[in-house]
């Protein structure tokens, strides 16, 4: 009785109930000329602030909530300007809201995942002058317009193609949350909520206090925040030997709201990956310092410490992405025999993927998105036809715009990048965090390692790099904006058009945009634009042309060991799974366990405090959590995400914070008490 009370008082606070009486939009019309307009125009904008940062930091923060707040304020102005010169055009709708959003970030995130600051720099000559071997003409390419628009066309579409049959499994099968997308949606439903819905008119008062309060903690902690090591989110919050291990609560607003939508079980994970890893692992290969690998070496060698710790945690990855890609390989072919020998037992289930149980308890929210959803269907041959014509034409063009890769090195990166494609797309939806650049450096060391020095194999490796990454990164780039798209109404199929007309757009913008810096500004060098993350990767190039031997000690045995550890852990969650065992909502994910093991454990912390609030909150009022919790969470992060904007704009006006805060222990504080006192009175003793 309690359980149908509860059902029904969910129902009466239905989102899409708010938006019921309003006609859907054929998905042709969600297409519309004002929206490619000011897809360009943000597009452009955006591309300069993600191309400032990666070319300095290297550190790009998801720019979707602003992209999503961006389009609503330029196309509402558009619209209400003509209104008031007597033009009345179409409404402004939430699904062209959201054909906006995902174009212009399909778009600008070609200015990172493009390798402008990392393995296209890496080629350079600028760069390999840092370094003492493999400076060869063979190994170093200088970056040319034309050949980085021709690569990024080649690569960049592919994964689109590659991830677009899984499209249904991730987002209604396995129910992934990818919580920037979700965010996202929650902030566009609220935008064009329907006046007179009490409830929804609620979730956008929470949401907009929410979104206020983030903002504005972001704004003050930017005042403290004036050079490395400074601010609050540098704040030793468990004692300063803790910080050192990256165990701290850095009072980001924006975790804190992924830790609410992510489920339970992916922060504990979190947690308990960055205490195996930052609390056990990493302090004792530390005690070997000097034994198994140069103790001179920097934290930052993939000869040390570095080189545990990012294939480590690649081979969890793959581990866990590999199981689950076979897996749902196996049950998709099952489907797709049905369809062809018992059809009628398969249009039976038309929620394939879905449990039986599940399907009856779906929420009227959830029966009208599943149904929108799986209406505009993208066929899967043409997806597998356009993969495998632009993969031949890859296999014929690449190796003439880089001399060092050969045809058959592009063969076998296109067989196994469907794969990754899956990995990156799936640990988004888990734990909102891309991993492209992770397959990016496994590429570069595995094809860098194959071809050799004396081959090309450190521009080989770059290059390998950008093809995995542009596939990689474009894959779950497209399943994050289907996630926004269902929460929103949004045709799968105007929001494909829209990724591909985005993605067209950055393949032409962000090339013009980093030939810009490239030729008014000194890119990769200190006193310029040092572009960090490009010597990074020709190391790690230089590294792979060395070969596998060059990894510090047991570094192979230990990837073996996760990798298998992973594999483990994913047979025995589908077995729990299967037989319905208790045990199945404890089993920890292997992916959210490998994470943090490069990462550090301070956002793991974050979103374990958004756990806990969400729990407390559950536990006093369970209905009004789970109505109100996505908009809380929803605002956290769209604040956060927000003030992104204005700071990238503050930092190109080379407009600095005016404090730092930083804590020091106690015998530090002491000397830096007697130094200032010297400072002051010079001439005492």
């Amino acid at each position: 009785m309690e359980g149908s009370s509860e059902a029904a008082a969910r129902e009466a606070l239905s989102t899409e109930k708010a938006f019921e009486r309003e006609k859907l939009p054929a998905w042709s019309e969600q297409i519309t000329v004002r929206s490619v307009v000011v897809s360009t125009a943000l597009g452009l904008f955006l591309s300069f602030i993600v191309m400032k940062l990666n070319l300095t930091s290297g550190i790009v923060p998801s720019l979707n909530m602003s992209a999503g707040l961006l389009a609503f304020f330029l196309m509402k102005t558009w619209t209400s300007a003509l209104e008031r010169c007597g033009i009345f055009p179409k409404p402004f709708t939430r699904q062209e809201n959201t054909v906006v959003q995902t174009c212009v970030i399909s778009c600008s995130s070609i200015a990172f995942s493009g390798g402008f600051g990392t393995y296209i720099l890496g080629m350079s000559q600028k760069i390999a002058e840092g370094f003492d071997e493999a400076k060869t003409s063979i190994n170093v390419e200088e970056p040319s317009l034309g050949r980085i628009i021709a690569f990024l066309f080649l690569v960049s579409f592919v994964g689109l193609f590659s991830i677009v049959p899984l499209r249904k499994i991730m987002i209604i099968g396995y129910k992934l949350t990818y919580p920037s997308g979700s965010a996202t949606a929650h902030l566009i439903n609220s935008f064009h909520t329907p006046q007179g819905a009490i409830q929804a008119k609620q979730q956008v008062n929470i949401l907009f206090k929410s979104f206020a309060g983030s903002f504005l903690w972001s704004l003050f902690q930017w005042f403290y925040s004036a050079g490395p090591g400074c601010g609050f989110s540098s704040f030793p919050t468990f004692g300063l030997q803790a910080y050192r291990r990256r165990f701290f609560f850095d009072f980001s607003a924006t975790y804190v709201g992924v830790g609410m939508i992510c489920p339970y079980i992916i922060n504990l994970s979190l947690l308990l990956g960055s205490v195996v890893s930052w609390g056990l692992m990493w302090p004792y290969i530390e005690s070997k310092r000097g034994l198994w690998y140069d103790e001179k070496l920097p934290r930052s060698s993939l000869h040390g410490l570095n080189g545990y710790q990012i294939f480590i945690s690649i081979a969890m990855i793959v581990g866990d992405g590999l199981f689950n890609f076979l897996s749902i390989l196996v049950r998709t072919s099952y489907d797709m025999y049905l369809k062809r020998t018992k059809p009628a037992e398969a249009a039976a289930k038309p929620f394939a993927g879905v449990d039986m149980s599940e399907r009856q308890a779906l929420s009227f929210d959830d029966r009208r998105r599943t149904q929108v959803f799986l209406k505009d269907q993208i066929p899967t041959s043409i997806a597998a036809g356009a993969y495998v014509l632009l993969a031949a034409i890859s296999v014929l063009a690449i190796p003439h715009i880089f001399r060092q890769l050969k045809p058959k090195h592009v063969v076998w990166a296109y067989v196994v990048a469907p794969v990754f494609a899956f990995c990156n797309a799936y640990g988004t939806g888990l734990t909102d965090w891309s991993l492209s650049s992770s397959y990016g450096k496994l590429a570069i060391f595995i094809f860098g390692a194959s071809i050799g020095s004396e081959d090309g194999g450190v521009v080989a490796g770059l290059a390998a790099c950008g093809l995995m990454m542009g596939i990689v990164s474009t894959a779950s780039d497209l399943i994050q904006d289907f996630k926004t798209g269902y929460l929103t109404l949004t045709s799968p199929r105007s929001m494909f058009v829209s990724q591909v007309m985005g993605t067209g757009l950055g393949c032409i913008i962000s090339p013009l945009v980093f030939w810009i810096f490239y030729k008014a500004y000194d890119v990769g060098l200190e006193e310029g634009y040092p572009a960090p993350y490009a010597k990074i990767y020709r190391g790690i190039a230089l590294l792979g042309v060395n070969g596998w031997n060059q990894l510090p000690k047991y570094c192979l045995r230990f990837c073996l060991a996760f990798f298998l550890l992973a594999i483990a852990i994913c047979a025995l969650k589908e077995v729990a799974k299967t037989r319905n065992w208790w045990v199945q909502d404890y089993i920890p994910s292997a992916l959210g366990m490998a994470v943090p093991f490069f990462l550090g454990s301070f956002f793991t912390i974050d979103m374990c405090v958004g756990s806990v609030v969400l729990y407390l909150w559950s536990k006093s009022d369970r209905v009004r959590a789970h109505t109100f919790a996505p908009a809380v969470a929803s605002g956290l992060i769209c604040g956060d995400g927000i003030w992104s904007l204005p700071s990238s704009i503050l930092s190109l006006l080379n407009v600095n914070p005016p404090m730092c805060l930083r804590v020091f222990s106690a015998d530090t504080n002491y000397q830096v008490e007697e130094f200032l006192w010297t400072l002051k009175n010079p001439g005492a003793t």
